[in-house]
């Protein structure tokens, strides 16, 4: 088994206890995060409605929170960081979601 294989099914261990405990409503939407090795990509999901409420990418995360942020429908969320830690590149997307009115 290669490292990155490792890796990549630790964080998705570590997703699915987030996602056990985090779920959104058409109210208060899941804000769900992925990096891949260029990109940083957010959406806004209904779990209930089995919908995307709002979608933003790019290569800057802070741009792609405030994107996020502008493009909400609602004011309030729950953060889904997708099993990466809190810092770095998930931290500034959340920075500028909240610059752009997103409350979670």
């Amino acid at each position: 088994m290669n490292k990155s294989n490792i890796k990549s099914q630790k964080r998705d261990r570590r997703h699915g206890r987030i996602r056990a405990k985090v779920s959104g409503t058409s109210e208060r939407p899941r804000l769900s995060v992925f990096k891949s090795n260029t990109m940083i990509y957010a959406q806004l999901i209904d779990d209930r409605g089995a919908r995307t409420l709002a979608s933003s990418k790019g290569k800057d995360a802070r741009e792609v929170g405030k994107a996020i942020g502008e493009k909400s429908p609602v004011r309030l969320a729950v953060f889904d960081r997708g099993g990466y830690a809190y810092t770095g590149k998930i931290k500034l997307l959340a920075d500028g979601a909240r610059e752009a009115g997103l409350k979670f």
